[in-house]
């Protein structure tokens, strides 16, 4: 008897150091990643064209927003202004709100575009030479992305584009709008993904277009970035559908549109979310 209360101990203690032996060789993510970023060496470039449609002007304020999450503090990050394409219509200036939204950490290509090429270059050889990648969250364009990926052949040639920037686009829109040239480059020399268009749910991606002026509730009351949303709210409303640009319906109808959020949500594993009242749900305080 006593033989097989042993024999039973030795089994149990055996199968409980295989378990842990298991648990130990389990590859686990390190705490550094978020989706496909690694905020210990990445950068995120957030380039945004707001021309013509106002829609780029709610998406910095919920990529601000999304920068702000405790989550993402540890998020390296540069956005970009006017990285438009040729596209007709005139532009949404809203250098207050990407002051508000990004502080030092943007720069204006609609102003002064060889200069925001440089001041983006600075960053990006950094990031490149330490061994980290690119990843572009691209509401616009492709003509700033092409230009700055050409930069890094040039002056960094040992650099393999194709696995080391990584560029996002959600639009068909924003696909017919650039430089043919430019799109076809950023193609075959970066990591391209078009995902799906974040104006529409059930599609793989999060739908965040609403017409219904009663979300705006949430935003508005988030202690933290409540007054981004309020100034995006009064400039969309303010140049919406004015001196002939884009009349954007949602916006029209008092509703939300920050649909460009779809690339930030799919390089940092948020694609689980269904629309603009999920986005809030994990974004904004209740």
């Amino acid at each position: 008897m006593l033989k097989n209360i042993l024999a039973l101990i030795v089994l149990a203690f055996g199968f409980c150091a295989t378990s842990l032996q298991a648990q130990a060789n389990t590859p686990v993510e390190p705490s550094t990643i978020i989706g496909k970023f690694d905020t210990s060496k990445d950068l995120l470039l957030a380039q945004f064209d707001s021309k013509t449609d106002v829609d780029d002007i709610h998406t910095i304020a919920a990529v601000a927003t999304m920068l702000r999450h405790p989550r993402f503090a540890q998020v390296k990050y540069h956005a970009v202004a006017g990285a438009y394409g040729i596209q007709e219509g005139l532009y949404v200036p809203a250098p207050e709100l990407f002051n508000a939204a990004f502080a030092e950490h943007w720069s204006n290509a609609h102003i002064a575009r060889e200069q925001a090429l440089q001041e983006v270059m600075v960053l990006v050889q950094n990031t490149l030479k330490n061994g980290g990648d690119i990843w572009i969250a691209e509401a616009g364009q492709s003509d700033f992305s092409a230009a700055m990926v050409r930069e890094v052949q040039h002056i960094l040639p040992t650099i393999n584009t194709n696995t080391r920037i990584h560029l996002v686009q959600h639009s068909k829109w924003n696909q017919k709008s650039a430089t043919p040239e430019d799109l076809a480059f950023v193609k075959q020399h970066t990591d391209y993904t078009k995902i799906a268009d974040g104006n529409a749910t059930g599609n793989g991606t999060p739908g965040l277009r609403n017409d219904d002026r009663t979300l705006w509730v949430r935003p508005l009351a988030d202690k933290k970035v409540g007054h981004l949303w309020q100034l995006a709210k009064s400039i969309a409303e303010k140049y919406n559908g004015v001196e002939e640009r884009y009349n954007n319906p949602a916006v029209e109808k008092g509703g939300i549109d920050f649909s460009d959020t779809a690339e930030m949500c799919w390089i940092f594993g948020y694609n689980n979310i269904v629309d603009v009242s999920g986005f809030f749900d994990v974004f904004v305080d209740k």
